[in-house]
């Protein structure tokens, strides 16, 4: 089939090893000499010397990273890098650059388990099923699929469920502490106000040499020199995404350094700082953050538009949920009567405001107010595109449990002002996840104990 697939899971797959146990030999006597074999009597042979299964390649807090883990990493990202025409550093630089992710991995799996943080079958089923679509490929034939690749589906289906439980792990530590406040909006509109960068996208990749918290001078001096000398071979022409794999510190340093293509407004802020100064193919100078020393080249740069003109719907709704007491037909037919009410000229406002179980719109009379397209849950967006104005749809059910709604009224509206402010808060909280996240994996790194057996 020669899929490559596009959800490449760098995680660890943990080998499963078996203890082996020999009996242990009866005691002889203290006293009683050892009997010869009798005459025909077969000798039992000598015990087999013990067989090493695997090693321990770092030991982290209460966990292990093992040797066959770290071999079969070393592959997979190796081959992943041939494949992109990449060169790879020495074997040994590439073993430590998996190893520091493997540790890494191996941190962060410790704490998602001690915050009790765990994936649904369904939400694993869910990124599957997008792979599969994305390779164009049914979700039951992703199995053989993988399996002409060399990949076993089980240890797949476990990498991709490690991986959700580290992005939830992200989210709940690091993204949702991330605050943006209006006066930062503000700021943000009006350095950027003009700027065609704005509506300019960019395919980057960056070098980090991180830093400790605390570190010592000799230390600061130490990365500030290697930064400057992977600065000036990088801008000498040397191969930027090698020198990534074997310098950077950063999580996408075994991806070359590439951050992908990304609006300007989206980039971290040291980068989109320099990138506006950068042609394709320069490299800029070093760059000093908190988290370390960083070098940033300009892969590819391309033009972007953004539509400002928006439809809008305004509507008004009634939600009831299913309970111990009504089930979904019972619930069902009670907003089919209120709606049927509605429709001999009782008020839908203070019906909802009396029936409605929607906190945020019930107090309103239901009214929900002028939205954007993808406000909704798809269920409420279908119901709402089959209403004229005025209509009220029959119940319908969607996660929050069921709905009737009305149609008030459709416009089209230059949105321009209201996305710009959306859009500038989404860009800068993405360009401070990047360096919160940097710097959450350094403390947990350096707070975590950890001892390389290699």
């Amino acid at each position: 089939m020669g899929h490559r697939f596009v959800l490449v899971i760098l995680c660890t797959i943990v080998a499963a090893h078996a203890q082996a146990q020999t009996p242990a030999p009866q005691a002889q006597s203290e006293t009683a000499p050892p009997q010869a074999p009798q005459s025909g009597t077969a000798q039992r042979p000598p015990a087999a010397p013990g067989v090493l299964l695997d090693r321990v390649a770092a030991v982290v807090n209460e966990g292990i990273v093992l040797s066959s883990e770290l071999d079969e990493q070393v592959v997979l990202i190796g081959s992943r890098l041939r494949a992109q025409n990449l060169e790879l550093p020495p074997e040994k630089v590439l073993r430590q650059q998996v190893l520091e992710r493997l540790v890494l991995q191996e941190i962060q799996a410790q704490r998602a388990k001690r915050a009790g943080i765990s994936v649904p079958d369904d939400m694993v089923n869910g990124a599957l099923q997008d792979v599969a679509q994305k390779n164009g490929i049914p979700l039951s034939q992703l199995p053989e699929a993988l399996a002409q690749q060399g990949i076993d589906y089980t240890s797949y289906r476990n990498a991709v469920r490690q991986e959700l439980t580290l992005t939830l792990l992200r989210q709940r530590d690091v993204l949702q502490r991330i605050s943006v406040t209006p006066r930062e909006i503000d700021q943000f509109l009006e350095r950027r106000r003009g700027r065609p960068s704005e509506r300019d996208e960019y395919d980057v990749s960056h070098i980090l040499i991180a830093v400790p918290q605390a570190a010592t001078p000799e230390q600061l001096e130490e990365a500030a020199k290697r930064a400057a000398d992977v600065q000036r071979r990088a801008a000498a022409g040397e191969d930027f995404a090698r020198l990534a794999v074997a310098y950077s510190n950063s999580q996408t340093a075994l991806e070359g350094g590439s951050l992908g293509w990304r609006k300007g407004t989206e980039l971290p802020s040291v980068i989109a700082d320099v990138i506006g100064k950068l042609e394709p193919g320069n490299v800029s100078e070093v760059l000093r953050t908190p988290t370390g020393y960083h070098v940033v080249r300009l892969n590819e740069a391309r033009r972007g538009d953004r539509e400002v003109i928006v439809d809008q719907v305004h509507a008004r709704h009634i939600l009831m949920k299913p309970n111990a007491l009504q089930d979904d037909a019972t619930v069902r037919q009670k907003l089919a009567q209120i709606r049927e009410r509605i429709q001999k000229g009782e008020d839908f406002a203070g019906l909802a405001a009396t029936s409605s179980e929607d906190p945020g719109s019930a107090s309103e009379g239901g009214d929900l107010g002028w939205t954007n397209p993808g406000t909704f849950v798809p269920e409420f967006e279908r119901a709402l595109q089959g209403l004229g104005e005025n209509e009220i749809s029959e119940p319908f059910r969607t996660q929050f449990g069921w709905h009737i709604v009305q149609l008030l009224g459709r416009r089209q509206i230059d949105n321009s002002e209201e996305l710009a402010r959306r859009d500038a808060a989404l860009q800068i909280r993405e360009s401070k996840a990047d360096e919160e996240t940097e710097l959450w994996l350094r403390r947990l790194r350096d707070e975590a104990y950890v001892e390389l057996k290699i």
